[in-house]
């Protein structure tokens, strides 16, 4: 089989642009974790898009790199790198539609997409959206309205891009912080406010197919909080030792969106009340980095799995792997 393996950030997304730095540093760590994964399946013929610039960093030497340059269209690239692979296995945010547009691609080529269908990448792509999705199937949500539809401060809050993936958060204290905020956002896009929630920031890695789920870990996300805005910083993949308590809940996602398929990272905010759901990640997550090694199993393998009946999942370690995402500097 051969597939093409997209990561957005790392693989030319960003060619016109400056790298940024967290996103990219995650995305690298995804990139290699999946590679090293799959360079651990035979009979597989793999191809890498590359952004030009980090063309130092290692990529397995079975393992065809394609770089991206400045010049390059990496749209029109990954699409013309798609037609000649059985399968993609894209990764990227969802912002701007960008992972709705490249599975879209993968669909409309009539190729094998190892992720989320593009429906379900539009409806997770969407908070306020997921938000009464999952309120319908009364699935422990945060309440969530659309942030032109709230004209006071009703109390400490988190305005976020109605599309943003994890960042782009804004803590609102106070009412004249509110006002601000507003008024510098207005027409500059769609957002969201939630309330803000004390308590423990947890993740689940999860794989789904068909309305039905197999979840592999529960993760423990460390966040900095920079400027009012909260930016992950490290993750403790396989966290809980007993899993079992979140099954139900990652049972009733997968039939309230069945769409989902493959990896996902459902993100949770946990109070002494209730464990409530933030966010549906259709992609793989900076959890899935140290999976392999919390798990003694290849996740990538897993994944392919899917595409013939169930996963196998046979554990060959149970341990807590720590994934630095931010690397602090000498400042900070």
């Amino acid at each position: 089989m051969k597939i093409l393996v997209f990561e957005y950030i790392s693989g030319g997304g960003c060619n016109r642009e400056e790298l940024p730095d967290s996103l990219a540093r995650e995305g690298l760590l995804m990139l290699k974790a999946l590679l090293e994964g799959l360079g651990e399946i035979p009979d597989l013929e793999i191809t890498v898009m590359l952004d030009a610039r980090l063309s130092g960093d290692r990529v397995p030497p079975n393992v065809r790199t394609v770089l991206i340059g400045r010049q390059d269209d990496c749209f029109i690239r990954f699409e013309q790198l798609a037609e000649r692979q059985d399968a993609v296995w894209p990764i990227a945010p969802e912002f701007e539609g960008i992972l709705f547009s490249l599975s879209g691609t993968v669909e409309r080529l009539g190729r094998t997409l190892l992720g989320s269908g593009s429906e379900a990448v539009r409806l997770a792509g969407d908070k306020y959206e997921t938000y009464r999705c999952l309120r319908y199937r009364q699935i422990p949500t945060v309440h969530t309205c659309r942030l032109e539809e709230v004209s006071v401060f009703q109390g400490e809050s988190i305005v976020k891009p109605v599309d943003g993936a994890g960042g782009g958060s804004c803590l609102i204290r106070d009412a004249g912080t509110f006002a601000r905020t507003v008024e510098r956002l207005r027409g500059t896009g769609s957002y969201i406010i939630q309330p803000h929630l004390y308590g423990e920031k947890t993740s689940l890695s999860c794989l789904f197919k068909s309305g039905r789920a197999w979840l592999l870990s529960v993760n423990r996300q460390e966040f900095d909080m920079v400027d009012d805005q909260y930016r992950l910083a490290a993750i403790q993949v396989n966290y809980r030792e007993d899993p079992g308590p979140y099954r139900e809940l990652v049972g009733r996602l997968a039939k309230a969106m069945p769409g989902l398929w493959g990896y996902a990272g459902i993100d949770l905010i946990e109070t002494a009340e209730q464990v409530r759901v933030l966010e549906v990640n259709p992609r793989l997550t900076s959890s899935f980095a140290g999976l392999n090694e919390a798990l003694g199993v290849n996740v990538a393998a897993l994944v392919l799995q899917l595409l013939q009946g169930d996963p196998v999942i046979r554990r060959r370690a149970d341990k807590t792997v720590t994934v630095q995402i931010n690397q602090k500097t000498d400042d900070e």
